[in-house]
């Protein structure tokens, strides 16, 4: 049994604590206040007791889930831990300042790494002391039901450090995948022009987004169309992504539709906010 810190108790921080938890693991998750703990650890048991509802845990796993999850407010808290995951907001100097306070409470022999979807490995690690033991693991959502994770190393990131993170995404019950640090890694990199070239086409009257989503997944087996998955991730979430790996690559398939933006800019997310290319 390992102890984890996990910073970030938002939608991904809370799915990683989780699953932490739930392989045994020793979990502190930690956020900028008390309703924001508050808020992710009730996400965990809402999700847990989903589970029991189904039938597809038991209450005594749920509560043992539980019981080794511990909320906090304070960076310090995560001190004791084998491995922190950072999970706060998809933001380079945010990541930065907090990976900085992190450095100042662990352990030497801790391993830290990052959530990020999109950032570059080796620039976030650029700033600290000891970046060989820094490392990407990019889980997916719903954090509980994906099997992936992207393991990344970053240019200054240690082969120990690769092999534990590696170690630490099997002991989750999770496949890991090694990936380059290039943004969008290898899923991103294949997904968001497919997303976009889907707004591209309804753009452009190739159907509507109720038949592209339907030839999507009944001719090609997806489980679900390009515009459920688009709302399913949030339109904000595939715009920033998507504007990261233009500047990277100037490569007119990662640029934004012009739907895309406008939907952006009218609050228009997906289901985070009622309303997408569906209404929920």
């Amino acid at each position: 049994m390992l102890t984890v810190g996990v910073l970030g108790c938002g939608l991904m921080g809370s799915g990683i604590a989780q699953v932490c938890a739930q392989a045994g693991h020793r979990t502190v998750v930690r956020e900028v206040d008390e309703a924001l703990v508050e808020k992710g650890l009730g996400r965990i048991r809402a999700f847990l007791d989903a589970g029991v509802a189904r039938g597809k845990t038991t209450p005594a796993a749920r509560d043992a889930t539980l019981a080794n999850l511990t909320g906090t407010t304070d960076v310090a808290d995560v001190a004791d831990a084998d491995v922190v995951v950072e999970a706060i907001v998809e933001n380079l100097d945010a990541k930065r300042e907090m990976l900085a306070a992190l450095e100042r409470v662990v352990r030497p022999d801790a391993l830290i790494a990052s959530n990020t979807s999109s950032l570059c490995i080796t620039e976030m690690a650029a700033s600290m002391e000891h970046p060989e033991r820094f490392l990407g693991l990019h889980f997916f959502s719903p954090v509980p039901v994906m099997k992936l994770v992207e393991v990344i190393r970053g240019l200054a990131t240690g082969d120990d450090a690769y092999r534990r993170g590696m170690d630490f995404a099997a002991t989750l019950g999770k496949d890991p995948v090694t990936a380059p640090d290039r943004p969008g890694f290898i899923v991103n990199r294949l997904l968001i022009p497919y997303l976009l070239d889907a707004i591209r086409a309804y753009e452009s009257g190739v159907g509507t987004i109720e038949d592209i989503d339907k030839g999507m997944q009944m001719g090609c087996g997806h489980p679900m169309g390009p515009f459920t998955l688009l709302d399913f991730v949030g339109l904000d979430t595939t715009y920033y992504i998507a504007n990261i790996m233009y500047e990277e690559f100037r490569d007119p398939q990662y640029a934004a539709p012009p739907l895309l933006r406008r939907m952006v800019a009218a609050g228009r997310l997906g289901r985070k906010s009622g309303r997408g290319f569906y209404t929920y």
